[in-house]
């Protein structure tokens, strides 16, 4: 049996290898709690980490904004170009993903280890990006309802 030390480990070194060096630092945050006896905090985390980290990221994505690198007159674009329109279509259809992805995750945390692995090695056979685990976990849950559509 696995403990949860163990997972963690197995996550960094998994992380490191597909060079996800955010599942690797996550991981190591993890285990440093863990192994410093503040587990205390785990559901703190669990609860409002989500919630920090769309913080974060938003605030990143609304840079541009904030320096006037992006006009009014530019967001017009995307409703007047093709380009522009399936920005906004791409944009809904992977927030609908995240949404059901992140579903997924809490009703199956374990899935998290085949989605790492699945990403490392489409980094490494199929040269690709990892794009993160809502998303991946998106993407599962959509083959998971196609499966489960034909094979009920």
């Amino acid at each position: 049996m696995m403990t949860g030390e163990m997972m963690l480990v197995v996550l960094i070194i998994v992380g490191l290898i597909g060079h996800s060096h955010i599942i690797s630092t996550a991981a190591s945050i993890l285990l440093i709690l863990k192994l410093i006896s503040l587990e205390r905090y785990f559901p703190t985390v669990e609860q409002r980490g989500l919630e920090m980290g769309l913080l974060f990221l938003t605030m990143a994505v609304l840079v541009p904004f904030a320096n006037e690198r992006v006009a009014l007159k530019d967001m017009s674009l995307m409703f007047t170009t093709i380009a522009g329109i399936c920005a906004l279509l791409g944009g809904l259809i992977a927030s609908y993903m995240n949404g059901i992805g992140l579903d997924l995750l809490k009703a199956d945390p374990e899935l998290m280890i085949g989605l790492v692995l699945g990403s490392i090695v489409g980094i490494l056979v199929l040269r690709g990006i990892p794009v993160g685990p809502l998303m991946a976990a998106g993407i599962t849950a959509v083959l998971l309802k196609i499966i489960r559509l034909f094979f009920p």
